[in-house]
Parts: C-alpha cells; sequence; structure tokens
C-alpha cells in the first residue's frame, strides 16, 4: 500500500475537510483519505495512486498542496 502525506494550508472548517476528502477519494487507486485540519495536512493510502492525479483533486475541490519539494 502506498502512502502519500502532503499539506493544504487553505484548509479551515470542517467544509473544506469535506470538498477535499470527496475530491480525493474519487481518484483512482485511492482506498482511504485522512484530513487533519490542525495540522493542515492530508493523509492517502492507496495502490497506484497518482500524485499528480491526486493533487488535481486538491485542486478541484478549490485548494493548492504544499508538499516541502524543492
Amino acid at each position: 500500500m502506498e502512502e502519500l502525506v502532503f499539506s493544504v494550508p487553505g484548509m479551515t472548517c470542517g467544509h473544506c475537510e469535506a470538498a477535499v476528502t470527496t475530491e480525493i477519494g474519487n481518484v483512482a487507486g485511492v482506498s482511504d483519505v485522512h484530513v487533519d485540519l490542525a495540522s493542515k495536512t492530508v493523509v492517502v493510502h492507496g495502490h497506484g495512486i497518482s500524485r499528480p492525479a491526486v493533487f488535481a483533486a486538491v485542486d478541484a475541490a478549490g485548494f493548492e498542496v504544499v508538499t516541502g519539494d524543492a
């Protein structure tokens, strides 16, 4: 099982959490999505997860991903 962890700093409420969870949950290969509003962190589990597809889903929910990648 793969794990993808990243930050979505713009999330502030339950609606934000639900929007991000729903959009990511629709991505092929995703089996579980956990959003922590306190830390603004999203953890995605699944098999064959497409990182670009997950990030596009966050964008579709109206938020921006921060990965820490250079």
